[in-house]
């Protein structure tokens, strides 16, 4: 691994391009290529909604550039922090097997990048291929510092659905007017949560239903009678979203960087997290057709309920025709939701099976709770927290791996409870009663290649809500889900053991259950979050210690040169 000096001297003078710095090395069409990257974390002013102000992104961009490369590639992201915050990138969905110094969360697996340092990630790309996407790992940053991963399949492997003539990106992101840093720090020192966005985004604009987007509304041209392909990612930070198309449908292929059994919808639902890969025919009278997005929210909470919009245009229609909006799922719509999440299912062909596991090592449950803790200098004389098995995670000042490969002593426990120490009638009347939340930095440990089954169960404890869980290092089937209480006697029987979807991110119904599995085959310590960012704040997260196997290729590999310190 090259240091940062000389990862420094090797970028030294290079110009940027319009994708960031894209170095394709490439041996031969069949073989890996290394495909290198340059991060310039820098500040720049950028203007939305009449509002001008400095926002952190890479190499000026917002959203960032999109990485592009081939199952089977490696990838060198030499990351140079010029901002004044500390900042840790993440290659969500990527699973980077025994390699999770490359991972990126802020403390879990890595110290963050200092100003004015450098840090090279150093991963490969193996057995996946589709849409995933990176983003900061470390205060709310990623509000502007996110891009979309493009993974294409191996040269000369086709798609598993029709080739479409074309492809996009369509990253749905959240505005704020304020500096997000300096909001979320006035929601902390009242103790409430800080004021919700001014917009969604699509790839970074909000489109000509807010002021002053003249300049900021994406448009994309299409030609009648072709097919294309939209590579959807949900980068807001605490906000579910509808999508649709106004008179075209939309068939699903893939989530998260998995084929589906494919099937088609007017709209989709995606969490925070999540991404979604869409065939859409340009079928429709040539014209202007909005694209649009919105929050779903079930539970009686305020969020930024206005509508994103971007334009579908058919070739050689003027900009002057007006138009016209889809027609999405109300913002509380419960059936929708669940109804749509029913209908995703692995491809589970010889090529492309789902290995789920059908014994289970380990079965755990985790609670999912909201409390409140004395704060007196707060509005309400009191703070939000929240809690996995009534354990409020507090983040450590030494990264979770670099203690667990050097052993370092009094970072961690490894006494995370597999259940919650009082049962309860989870989603009952609102409970309010205090069940004893402690904070602590407590994970669990996981033997390597046992199977596990992880039921989340959310709660009523203040109020319900719905919550999307991201585990870092793996894929994970969802075996099932429901509304209620888990009912360990009766549920497994209804589970979806033959062809569940498999993903990185799964939301876990307000008033619900979610029920995954997935085998630890790679060794290191991994995030579990919920990735809504206003959760994951107030201590919604844990971690999994999985074990070195026997073997030496089952070891957590050593950690590069460069990896930053505290």
């Amino acid at each position: 691994m090259a240091s940062s000096s000389s990862w420094n001297q090797i970028f030294c003078g290079l110009a940027f391009v319009f994708f960031g710095l894209f170095l394709g090395s490439f041996t031969s069409p069949a073989e890996a290529a290394i495909k290198k990257y340059q991060f310039d974390v820098q500040v720049k002013n950028v203007s939305r909604l009449c509002h001008a102000k400095p926002i952190v992104t890479v190499n000026g961009r917002f959203p960032g550039p999109t990485i592009y490369v081939r199952e089977g590639d490696s990838v060198l992201v030499n990351v140079t922090n010029h901002a004044q915050y500390n900042m840790s990138i993440h290659w969500h969905g990527l699973k980077q097997y025994r390699n999770g110094w490359a991972d990126g969360p802020a403390y879990v697996t890595q110290c963050p990048i200092q100003t004015g340092n450098s840090y090279t990630y150093a991963f490969n790309v193996t057995g996946q291929r589709g849409t995933l996407w990176w983003h900061a790992h470390i205060l709310w940053l990623r509000a502007t510092v996110y891009g979309a991963i493009v993974i294409m399949p191996k040269q000369g492997t086709p798609f598993p659905f029709p080739q479409p003539h074309r492809e996009a990106e369509i990253v749905l992101g959240e505005w704020w007017n304020a500096d997000v840093e300096e909001v979320v720090k006035q929601g902390t020192n009242m103790g409430l949560p800080p004021n919700s966005s001014d917009a969604h985004t699509i790839n970074g604009k909000p489109g000509p239903l807010f002021p002053c987007s003249e300049k900021h509304t994406y448009a994309m041209e299409v030609e009648q009678g072709k097919t294309y392909l939209l590579r959807i990612i949900n980068a807001a930070l605490n906000d579910e979203l509808f999508f649709g198309i106004a008179g075209h449908n939309l068939t699903v292929v893939e989530v998260d960087a998995v084929y589906t059994k494919p099937f088609t919808t007017q709209a989709i639902l995606i969490a925070p997290g999540q991404t979604t890969n869409v065939l859409v025919q340009a079928n429709q009278v040539p014209n202007r057709y909005f694209m649009a997005a919105r929050p779903f929210m079930d539970a009686p909470l305020q969020i930024d309920n206005k509508t994103v919009t971007a334009i579908l245009q058919y070739r050689g229609v003027p900009n002057s025709v007006l138009p016209m909006l889809p027609q999405l799922p109300s913002p509380n719509d419960t059936t929708f939701a669940l109804g749509y999440d029913k209908k995703l299912k692995s491809l589970n062909t010889p090529k492309f099976p789902a290995n789920v596991p059908l014994k289970v090592d380990r079965h755990l449950f985790y609670t999912i709770g909201f409390g409140t803790q004395s704060c007196p200098s707060c509005l309400n004389g009191t703070r939000f927290v929240a809690s996995l098995n009534n354990i409020t995670f507090e983040m450590p000042q030494v990264a979770l791996l670099q203690a667990h490969y050097f052993n370092i002593k009094g970072v961690f426990k490894t006494n995370f409870p597999d259940k919650p120490p009082t049962p309860f009638n989870y989603t009952g009347a609102p409970l309010t009663a205090n069940l004893g939340t402690s904070k602590g930095t407590r994970l669990s440990k996981i033997a390597f290649n046992s199977t596990v089954e992880l039921v989340l169960q959310d709660t009523n404890l203040l109020t319900v809500e719905s919550h999307p869980f991201h585990l870092h290092g793996y894929n994970f089937f969802v075996v099932g889900t429901g509304i209620g209480n888990f009912d360990p006697a009766k549920d497994p029987a209804k589970y979806n053991l033959v062809d569940p979807v498999e993903r990185n991110t799964v939301g876990v119904p307000t008033g619900g259950w979610t029920a995954i599995r997935f085998r630890a085959d790679n060794p290191g310590v991994w995030f579990m979050h919920c990735h809504l960012e206003l959760h994951t704040g107030w201590g919604l997260k844990t971690a999994f210690v999985v074990e070195d196997g026997p073997a030496k290729h089952q070891s957590v590999l050593p950690p590069p040169k460069d990896l930053p310190k505290c």
